[in-house]
């Protein structure tokens, strides 16, 4: 049994993997021809079908080292959300982006020393950037007045906001970014944010 879902898992990587790589392909997380990926691979940067990570929740077999960082948080007077240091994907997605872990540090090695650079940096200063990892409820919009109701509000992709954009009730980095660049939009984005559509489909302005 354990072999078959072990098979099983890797049928639906593999199938996962072929559907979304040619959106990946020549995208800002084709990392096939960097001097640093020297298997020339694009999927095992951030994932593997054999000695994949475990203990994180939303890491389809990951393959990445982590980020420890204790991250600097976004806050405001108006924020009604409760705030915690970035779980899930977002953990995922910061082990690239916070700028601690060095972009070859995948498949066990911890020893890289090249790092993100540019607008893809974002640090562990997260004060000036949207909140990220907060449970994102009826509750949530109902106390704050201005954001839609995630169980009833369409996200535009065909569900619900929960249904569609968030993870496991959590508002994540990928609830707006879609990290393989299935839409083919810049900045990697899950809809078109033309006249703020995608910032809309939340927030009630």
């Amino acid at each position: 049994m354990k072999k078959l879902k072990v098979v099983l898992l890797f049928a639906i990587l593999l199938l996962f993997s072929q559907l979304s790589y040619s959106q990946i392909t020549g995208s800002a997380h084709d990392f096939s021809g960097e001097t640093w990926n020297t298997t020339g691979e694009i999927c095992i940067v951030c994932h593997t079908p054999h000695n994949a990570m475990t203990g994180i929740a939303d890491a389809p077999l990951w393959n990445h080292q982590l980020s420890t960082a204790t991250f600097t948080l976004y806050s405001t007077g108006t924020l009604d959300a409760t705030m915690g240091q970035p779980d899930g994907s977002s953990k995922l997605c910061l082990s690239c982006h916070d700028g601690t872990v060095a972009l070859e540090n995948f498949g066990g090695i911890t020893t890289g020393t090249t790092e993100i650079t540019g607008d893809a940096l974002i640090g562990t200063d997260l004060s000036n950037d949207h909140p990220v990892s907060f449970t994102y409820n009826t509750a949530l919009a109902t106390a704050d007045g201005e954001l839609e109701d995630p169980s009833t509000g369409l996200s535009g992709l065909g569900g619900t906001i929960d249904d569609d954009m968030l993870i496991s009730g959590k508002m994540q980095c990928s609830s707006c970014h879609d990290v393989h660049n299935t839409a083919g939009i810049n900045y990697m984005l899950l809809k078109s944010n033309s006249a703020s559509a995608l910032c809309l489909t939340c927030h009630l302005k």
